[in-house]
């Protein structure tokens, strides 16, 4: 069993017993006020196995398995041995400090609260991208793009969405979680950014 279905598997579970556990869901949710003023650190893991809805749950967990099980073979192919840890700590990490700026926002704001593992699945889709840009990525099955196209205009959509407001998602965090995802990778093995430009000039050249 990978690590992917693993962490699946586990959010789904914890999920699925916050819907029906209010104090559960309270507790681990991720609150910055919470976590500034009574140390309560763990909320910025916990805030990300948790979810509003079953759709919100659905759409996370879907992304993830489409795409966590080939970065975990990509990774297997690059680092070995060290595939699994090096996985677990993209898919934290871009839990981790994709919340980091929301944080420094609200740790002042009693009433804010976030939750949601699209931070870690946004780093594991852009870390797909680093591997295969040019790989077509759809949207609701309908618009097909090339990963880096569509990378770029996700970014672009997350930053003027997060300047614009006036959303109950938490743009900022898709926009960090993904940003992780890439240069995560790169930072472990920086000649994937080399092979990832060499792909670019290929395709270019090829147009």
């Amino acid at each position: 069993m990978g690590i992917t279905i693993i962490i699946l598997v586990f959010t789904c579970i914890i999920s699925l017993m916050a819907f029906n556990n209010r104090a559960l869901f309270n507790k681990l949710i991720f609150n910055p006020f919470a976590i500034q003023h009574s140390k309560e650190w763990y909320r910025f893991l916990t805030g990300g196995i948790i979810h509003a809805d079953f759709l919100h749950l659905a759409v996370n967990m879907f992304v993830l398995y489409s795409f966590g099980g080939i970065v975990e073979m990509y990774y297997a192919q690059v680092f070995g041995e060290n595939a699994v840890g090096y996985f677990l700590m993209l898919y934290v990490g871009g839990l981790l400090f994709s919340v980091l700026p929301t944080y420094n926002r609200n740790k002042d704001n009693f009433s804010y609260n976030g939750l949601g593992a699209s931070g870690a699945v946004s780093a594991v889709v852009f870390s797909f991208i680093l591997f295969d840009p040019m790989q077509k990525l759809c949207l609701y099955g309908l618009l097909c793009l090339p990963g880096i196209i569509f990378g770029v205009l996700y970014l672009v959509y997350c930053y003027y969405m997060n300047k614009k407001g006036g959303s109950n998602v938490n743009h900022d965090a898709h926009m960090w979680g993904a940003v992780f995802g890439f240069c995560f990778t790169i930072l472990l093995k920086p000649t994937l950014f080399l092979a990832f430009v060499e792909r670019l000039l290929h395709f270019r050249d090829a147009i």
